[in-house]
């Protein structure tokens, strides 16, 4: 049976090749599809490392004033500090959490280099953000003392430097000092891949630590943003004082994902159904140039569920054709590590692939070949 339908198929390889390219065309684009949803499904399901419901970013840009810096930013820092409406205040750089700001820094131990994420921070960050700490603690100004910088890793980092290793007391890249560890953390949002990310504490007086990231209680709304803006704006004449809520600056970063994700979907849609539709026509036209064919095997015992089948098993033949070809493709992906990414995740991607070009070239057989299933052998044979 199998040997029959493939003969039936390379009888009309002609006919059938521009149906193969566009099954080949659509498993491609289903392929690189699932990989980005397959992707960003994995990234989506593991932990963002921290907190961000209510808390801000206020980002604070000294402009032509350069006196005493360092002295007004820890001004600021005490007067926040000094709201009932405020649980916690911390200070680091532009890079807060949600922003479009991203700093890499590489960094080594034994040989092994990684190139991780980088926060300068101060030594209530991991408060404000309500990181807990797997190992170790968070560092404290106390630390500075020494000749190595504190810094605090994350899991990501400390498998690719140290392995099964105990981290703590390290030294890394011949001036940071482990003194924690901390699990994910993923500054872009719940759809970012969990990096190697390194923090470093802050020194007191940078003066390049100007973002205060504070923690406000539940229930705290805009018209305590317009106090505290006033407040500060008073405080730092000429610098310009800007507050952003980590809720909607995760929205953005959501979107910038979710975007091309959607317009993706809606390009490979038209694909499908383009194809759909080819398929149907292709196998109605089929079936009425074998209606003689049909009629004959109908006479000669074949049943109706037989001929429905034969039509089916055609189409799933032509459909193997096309995803053989495609999967020389998709194979390199994980032989090649494109994209660095897993081979779960291009295997999983192949699978889908296939699924969804099955279920498709399957739903447009049915009708057609239900209409052959039908055709009276007595009448096929007259017409013949």
């Amino acid at each position: 049976m199998i040997s029959h339908l493939f003969k039936l198929i390379w009888n009309k390889k002609k006919t059938h090749a521009l149906l193969i390219v566009e099954i080949w065309a659509s498993f491609m684009v289903l392929f690189g599809l699932a990989t980005l949803i397959v992707v960003n499904v994995g990234n989506y399901r593991e932990p963002l490392g921290f907190h961000y419901d209510n808390v801000w970013a206020i980002s604070l840009k000294a402009n032509q004033d350069t006196t005493g810096i360092a002295e007004k930013l820890q001004r600021v820092q005490q007067r926040l500090r000094a709201y009932p409406e405020v649980e916690s205040v911390s200070r680091m750089g532009s890079n807060f959490p949600f922003s479009a700001n991203q700093t890499n820094n590489g960094i080594e131990y034994n040989k092994h280099k990684v190139l991780a994420e980088s926060y300068t921070t101060d030594e209530n960050y991991a408060k404000a953000l309500d990181i807990p700490v797997v190992a170790g603690r968070w560092y404290r100004n106390a630390d500075s003392v020494g000749k190595f910088t504190p810094v605090v890793i994350n899991r990501k980092a400390k498998e690719a430097l140290f392995g099964d290793e105990n981290p703590l007391g390290k030294i890394i890249s011949e001036r940071f000092r482990v003194v924690g560890v901390i699990d994910n953390f993923k500054a872009k949002g719940e759809f970012m891949s969990n990096k190697p990310t390194l923090f470093e504490l802050a020194k007191v007086d940078a003066t390049w630590i100007d973002t205060m990231i504070i923690k406000v209680k539940p229930g705290t709304d805009a018209v305590f943003e317009a106090k505290i803006v006033k407040d500060v704006a008073s405080m730092m004449t000429g610098w310009s004082v800007e507050v952003d809520y980590l809720t909607d600056s995760r929205k953005n970063q959501h979107n910038l994902v979710l975007v091309p994700i959607i317009i993706a979907l809606i390009v490979s849609s038209f694909l499908l159904i383009n194809v759909a539709l080819g398929l149907f026509g292709v196998l109605n036209l089929s079936i009425a140039k074998r209606r003689g064919e049909i009629g004959l095997r109908r006479a000669l015992g074949a049943t109706g569920n037989g001929i429905s089948t034969q039509f089916i098993s055609e189409i799933w033949v032509l459909a193997t054709f096309a995803m053989l070809i495609g999967l020389l493709f998709a194979a390199q992906f994980p032989l090649l590590n494109v994209f660095d990414l897993s081979s779960g995740v291009y295997v999983t991607a192949i699978l889908i692939a296939v699924a969804i070009i099955y279920g498709i070239v399957t739903l447009c057989a049915l009708f057609p070949s239900r209409q052959a299933a039908m055709i009276q052998p007595a009448v096929a044979l007259h017409e013949e």
